[in-house]
């Protein structure tokens, strides 16, 4: 499920051109996970919903069950896209900080795992929060030159405040 192996780039140091091209792959595939946290933190729908493929899946069902939630399946950019941002406009202040990126590349394809720190405050009331670590399991594809996310899977290793005030 997570990137376990003991090196991060595959290409040889000797061939210039296969390095140069795995280190650019490797920060558009970073810069995937990036716009989804950075999309949600400034409610931009655009930024947001250039992280996925049009058939992604986001699956927060692993991460809720923690406190007793069972979302949906959300399947397809534009219901992710508006999902998120329906629940949290103009009701909940997010900050996601990302960290401990393993990316693993294949062709057209890659995976990725990290850890997101997300932090939730109801805007009304930021005494009313939610502070999620989360660990994330990413499908990606290449999309021309960017790289966007098919498939997220996002667990919970902790939280700390009320979950069920932010996310219902």
């Amino acid at each position: 499920m997570y990137i376990t192996r003991q090196y991060a780039v595959s290409a040889p140091a000797a061939d210039a051109a296969a390095l140069a091209g795995e280190l650019r792959d490797r920060a558009e595939i970073a810069d995937a996970l990036y716009r989804f946290g950075l999309g949600q933190d400034l409610k931009d729908g655009d930024l947001l919903a250039s992280s996925f493929a049009v058939d992604a899946e986001l699956d927060f069902r692993p991460a809720a069950a923690r406190w007793g939630a069972e979302p949906p399946l959300m399947s397809g950019r534009d219901t992710i896209v508006t999902t998120i941002l329906g629940m949290f406009a103009g009701r909940v202040d997010t900050t996601h900080q990302v960290t401990n990126l393993r990316i693993a590349v294949d062709g057209d394809t890659a995976r990725l795992t990290a850890l997101v720190e997300a932090q939730h405050l109801l805007t009304s009331d930021h005494g009313t929060h939610a502070l999620l670590k989360n660990p994330y399991d990413v499908d990606l594809v290449r999309d021309g030159d960017r790289w966007v996310m098919r498939g997220i899977r996002i667990d919970n290793a902790w939280y700390t405040g009320d979950p069920v005030a932010i996310f219902g």
